[in-house]
């Protein structure tokens, strides 16, 4: 556990009092890498470690329920650009603010972060590290249809057409500036895992 003194001073007429408080600094590790990649496989499988996952699309998803909108991929899709451009580039990191400042886990893993602006926004409140997941796209195509949510793509083109509204909102940009990329070609689940807890077991000593 990292530790942060904060002070604040309060001033009443001739009277100061300060005051100093201990905060967790949290590690968040922001899971990046185009859809299908293998971010949440990571993520749930590094949960038996007390790794607490927060996922970006969850944050989306219930701002469609809240609306009432059905969440398929083209719809969620279209809420997260649209609160983008009400609430600016951060504006999915600032739903799950909240969620991280709660955990009672030292390390928070956000899956799906998909620019730095939202990078900017958690570095506000804990140390991040970027951990990129790359795999081709043959694989993650599989990996997305198998896995059949509600936002899984129905077919090739629409395939396409994520990847083109991911990469637009600066996806490519967060997976360049990563501090780490584990390429996700030929790896079993396990290999996966391990390989990424590994990383972020550097980054917390």
């Amino acid at each position: 556990m990292k530790l942060q003194f904060v002070a604040s001073i309060i001033i009443s007429g001739s009277f100061i009092d300060w005051r100093i408080k201990l905060m967790d600094v949290k590690l968040i590790v922001c899971l990046t890498g185009m859809p299908g990649a293998g971010k949440t496989t990571i993520a749930e499988g590094l949960k038996p470690k007390g790794f607490e996952k927060i996922t970006m699309g969850d944050a989306v998803r219930a701002e469609a329920t809240r609306r009432k909108i059905d969440p398929t991929g083209a719809n969620l899709g279209k809420l997260m650009l649209e609160l983008r451009e009400k609430n600016g580039p951060g504006a999915v990191a600032e739903l799950i603010k909240d969620d991280i400042q709660n955990s009672k886990s030292d390390v928070v893993l956000v899956d799906g972060v998909r620019s730095l602006a939202e990078v900017n926004v958690l570095k506000k409140i804990g140390t991040v590290k970027i951990l990129a997941i790359h795999a081709s796209g043959d694989t993650r195509y599989k990996f997305l249809t198998e896995r059949g949510r509600t936002d899984a793509p129905s077919d090739r083109e629409d395939f396409t057409k994520r990847d083109s509204r991911e990469i637009g909102v600066g996806m490519s940009e967060s997976i360049a500036l990563a501090d780490e990329t584990i390429s996700n070609n030929n790896m079993t689940i396990e290999e996966l895992v391990n390989t990424a807890y590994n990383v972020i077991k550097g980054w917390m000593n």
